[in-house]
């Protein structure tokens, strides 16, 4: 909403937002037109409503492919971040045949914050959605080893069904903050001045993550596994662990911990980076130029 819709908005188009809006308790910016919808209701029926009298209709969901009214616009789908189900992979995989595809290159991008906090030594934090594959099991154990320490772990971001019990119970005994969705704007900020930015991903992906730009963006340092391992070694702004490794996850904290010289320096590395290649607003006017070729109305605008 606060990138890409709003990317579009200011170049004059017409938006309608399909989201379960009142699940997450978030209010659409204007002049959105929203459609509000029941998490997990019927989404055939929502897009068929969205889509009326549509130029483009862009999916985040690649099994929102399968609800598609029987008249629909030119569909684009935000590969952003990799499928959770299987069957989100293998639409993903044929979608370029009938859909357009808007690939992760074109989507890596944050808001960098202009003058981020000081790095802390009291807190790290996560970004993002908390599943077994992303290393939520991982995080609990990490947070167990740095209470201690006096070490408190945030973590920002929904969490898939399962897993919930195991974050309430590790936040009723005290061992992290777990905040749950957090709309993206106010996540940014509420990652700025921690210690470290942790991604644990337990296995290689296909599509880097990119809460890994968004810790950069706001000038925190990275401690992942090899799955965001090119990132962070060109900019050079944290340590790479490796895959289920909480002990040298642990060691990587605690010596950004010890050296604060070393830790400003690369959260200042990662920043530079992330606000010469990353920063969103230099990347939407392109954005919307793509998303204008594919529905055919960029002539239209222009006369």
């Amino acid at each position: 909403m606060h990138r890409q819709i709003r990317a579009l908005l200011d170049a004059g188009h017409e938006v309608t937002y399909v989201a379960p809006f009142t699940h997450f308790n978030v209010t659409p910016i204007p002049p959105i037109t929203a459609v509000d919808v029941r998490r997990g209701g019927r989404a055939r029926t929502a897009l068929r409503r969205g889509v009326k009298d549509a130029d483009l209709l862009i999916l985040h969901e690649a099994e929102l492919l399968l609800a598609l009214p029987y008249r629909h616009p030119p569909v684009v789908l935000d590969v952003r971040d990799e499928p959770r189900s299987a069957l989100g992979r293998r639409l993903v995989a044929r979608a370029g045949r009938l859909h357009h595809v808007l690939e992760p290159a074109a989507a890596e991008a944050t808001q960098v914050a202009d003058s981020p906090l000081p790095v802390g030594d009291t807190r790290v934090v996560h970004l993002g959605r908390l599943t077994t594959a992303k290393g939520v099991n991982e995080l609990i154990e990490l947070a167990g080893r740095l209470a201690p320490h006096g070490i408190r772990l945030d973590l920002i971001g929904a969490a898939d069904r399962e897993v919930r019990p195991i974050l309430r119970d590790a936040q009723r005994v005290g061992l992290l903050d777990w905040f749950g969705y957090v709309p993206n704007r106010h996540a940014l900020r509420m990652a700025e001045g921690a210690l470290a930015g942790l991604c644990l991903w337990r296995e290689p992906s296909s599509r880097p993550p990119t809460k890994v730009l968004d810790y950069m963006g706001r000038g925190v340092p990275v401690v992942t596994t090899p799955a965001a391992a090119a990132v962070v070694e060109e900019a050079g702004c944290g340590a790479v662990v490796p895959y289920g490794d909480v002990e040298a996850a642990l060691g990587a904290v605690l010596d950004l911990r010890e050296d604060p010289v070393r830790r400003t320096a690369l959260a200042a590395n990662g920043h530079a980076l992330a606000r010469l290649r990353h920063h969103w607003p230099d990347q939407a006017a392109s954005f919307t130029a793509r998303l204008e070729s594919w529905a055919g109305v960029a002539h239209e605008l222009a006369v």
